[in-house]
């Protein structure tokens, strides 16, 4: 019996893809898939693959893409391939940290639940002060109560999106949650955090183990850090499938969830504008104009509180400088879209 499918897609990482798959069959035992789709790289990693899966006979199972079509496509064709009862996204170059594998399993047989969350550590080649500093060493991705069965999909989309926290790989679910209608979005950045809401719109139960799981390594080429105006748009309304699933259900309602996913919505427009701001000079000043339209259209459309309200919400709660942050970056983008 399969309880676990782990899921590596890879494209060009070669010098970080032995490490991650040895993380992983350290400690997979019986019942543990682990799957890992090639998805058409040039830099030698189909045939360290391969390689690999001669020195762990029997263990890997290989897949391979026709042509190169993105991180969701590949994601999505191992879901189709997945034998696991449970799901486990993990990039190629991160790591599974000791145990976590077992401490799963423990989860999963005393307690059964439609998701485990677990927490994260970041991973970097030359830590600095700061970024011990920073608490890069264990990074929450859930608030919310932990250790313990949880049936309430408000506290579980609340505890997600109030960490801002939305990636794949932190989140464990059953695969019948993936039906035909939950895939990621082939051709979109921020395909995390426009798909894992929506997984866990679908939850009954979920468990929260506050303890990191994964080593998330910080590249400089990451998508924050390579940013482009497809890539902003992308991040400005990322959100809308969340959206769209929440209206008509009760939730929507939940003061608590309304807070969270406004909260969200404004990190995506602040980090959306960030870009617009920096590369405003190399823009033509019409395609300036229609993106902060565009942006300040998406939280509208997203967020259930409009921004006047979100900023009131801040200063009830005390987050004067959030409030004060959001006011100056919508002023500049009321600028932006209001020129000539």
């Amino acid at each position: 019996m399969t309880w676990l499918s782990i899921l590596v897609p890879v494209y060009n990482v070669a010098p970080y893809l032995e490490e991650c798959l040895q993380s992983v069959l350290d400690q997979a035992g019986d019942g543990v898939q682990v799957l890992v789709l090639d998805d058409r790289s040039t830099d030698g990693s189909w045939e360290l693959m391969q390689q690999l899966a001669r020195r762990w006979p029997g263990r890997l199972q290989l897949m391979r893409h026709e042509r190169n079509a993105g991180l969701s496509a590949a994601r999505n064709t191992m879901i189709d391939a997945a034998t696991g009862d449970y799901l486990w996204f993990l990039d190629s170059d991160d790591k599974l940290l000791p145990d976590a594998i077992g401490a799963l399993s423990d989860i999963v047989r005393q307690h059964a639940p439609d998701a485990v969350l677990c927490d994260f550590s970041v991973w970097r080649e030359a830590p600095r002060l700061k970024h011990r500093l920073r608490g890069e060493a264990h990074r929450h991705s859930f608030q919310g109560p932990a250790r313990q069965r949880l049936q309430d999909r408000g506290a579980l989309l609340a505890g997600l999106l109030r960490t801002g926290q939305l990636h794949a790989w932190s989140k464990i679910s059953r695969r019948s949650l993936w039906g035909a209608d939950l895939r990621f979005p082939a051709g979109r950045y921020f395909e995390d955090m426009m798909t894992m809401p929506q997984m866990a719109l679908r939850c009954d139960s979920f468990y929260y183990c506050p303890q990191p799981w994964v080593a998330y390594r910080q590249r400089g080429d990451s998508i924050l850090a390579s940013m482009t105006a497809s890539k902003a748009v992308d991040q400005s309304a990322a959100l809308e499938p969340l959206a769209r699933a929440l209206q008509g259900d009760a939730l929507r309602s939940e003061g608590r969830l309304q807070f969270a996913l406004a909260c969200q919505a404004a990190r995506n427009l602040i980090g959306a504008l960030r870009f617009l701001r920096r590369q405003q000079a190399s823009l033509p000043p019409a395609q300036c104009q229609a993106l902060a339209r565009q942006f300040l259209e998406d939280f509208d459309r997203i967020s259930p509180l409009p921004l006047q309200a979100l900023r009131q919400a801040y200063g009830r709660r005390g987050m004067w400088l959030r409030a004060w942050k959001l006011r100056s970056w919508e002023r500049w983008a009321r600028q932006q879209g209001e020129a000539a």
